[in-house]
């Protein structure tokens, strides 16, 4: 295990010292708008300059924009689906089935790479071959409030670390931490654990990571392999987001048995960002208490949704969507 302050992936690493793989990116789009240009032509020039050989693939959920034009004058296969079908988990998973390839590579739409060289460092993860998912470190975007900044700044530091069962002890949830704004898996270990979650609210990424490491492989963070992403949320949207998160805790209980609860980490988060509002925006405090309380209020009664009525659900996420195709296939469990 390599601690949070050191890691086996130098600034310098390029990709895998062994033969060249073969790897599918796939990137679910929804009227990506300005951001989707600059974030295509990133991810363009990343394929283009990569060591690998590298295939992009974008799933379009039927976007009214040019979201599908910008992906095929970038050279990207088009695939399009309804957008009241789209699954976190289910999309992504339909998007790889059959298809060859020995790392699966997620993106989101709002993730711009900050380097052409973002993506095979965060391949170079794959060399060690207990790894099964690697995550890249997430930068806010220039146009980011000091809040977003900060919990970027919080939850992607700037070393790498590799995490294994071994470790759930001292990092807890961390240990089972991915986002699959910019992550990458072992292609045959996500087949093995059967794909993502399907009908699944979000967090699909920590579910697979979590099932990857209780089955003995590890989740490895690459801190040189950057891309922009961030979310200037409104309180409210705060609520909605965490609201999202207690009903996967919820629904998978297992993880936190397994790996602890998120709440130390939340008030970590808490404490450090009084710090460094304290010191370069101050007048952000108020606006940052309000945001903490709702994420905790959401939180809390996300984690006891069945007890609601069904379309409070609805009304209190920030996917209203799920609960719509949850209904068609549960008869709205609750």
């Amino acid at each position: 295990m390599n601690s949070p302050e050191s890691g086996p992936y130098s600034q310098d690493d390029k990709g895998p010292a062994n033969s060249t793989l073969s790897v599918l990116v796939v990137v679910p789009v929804y009227n990506g708008g300005r951001l989707w240009h600059e974030a295509a032509s990133a991810l363009a020039r990343a394929r283009d300059s990569s060591e690998q050989n590298v295939r992009v693939k974008v799933v379009d959920s039927t976007s009214v924009d040019d979201s599908a034009s910008v992906a095929r004058a970038n050279g990207f296969h088009v695939s399009t689906i309804s957008s009241a079908d789209f699954d976190h988990g289910g999309t992504r998973n339909a998007a790889v089935h059959n298809e060859s390839a020995d790392v699966y590579v997620f993106l989101t739409q709002d993730a711009v790479l900050e380097r052409p060289d973002a993506l095979d460092a965060l391949l170079v993860a794959f060399a060690d071959k207990e790894v099964a998912v690697a995550y890249g470190r997430q930068l806010a975007h220039h146009d980011a409030n000091p809040i977003a900044a900060h919990a970027r700044h919080f939850n992607y530091g700037a070393h790498n670390y590799v995490a294994g069962m071994a470790d759930r002890n001292r990092l807890g949830i961390k240990t089972v931490f991915a986002s699959n704004s910019f992550a990458a898996y072992r292609a045959s270990a996500f087949k093995a654990l059967g794909g993502f979650p399907e009908q699944n609210i979000l967090s699909e990424d920590m579910y697979l990571a979590a099932r990857a490491v209780k089955g003995g492989w590890k989740v490895a963070y690459v801190a040189s392999a950057c891309v922009r992403h961030s979310h200037n949320y409104t309180p409210l949207e705060e609520f909605r987001r965490y609201f999202d998160i207690g009903v996967f805790q919820a629904d998978h209980p297992w993880i936190r048995e397994t790996f602890g609860a998120a709440e130390g980490e939340g008030m970590r988060f808490v404490k450090s960002e009084i710090r460094a509002l304290l010191a370069r925006s101050p007048l952000w405090l108020p606006r940052a208490f309000l945001h903490n309380a709702l994420k905790m209020l959401g939180y809390r009664i996300g984690q006891h949704y069945r007890i609601l009525p069904p379309s409070w659900n609805s009304r209190l996420s920030m996917q209203p969507g799920y609960w719509k195709r949850r209904g068609r296939h549960s008869d709205g469990l609750r």
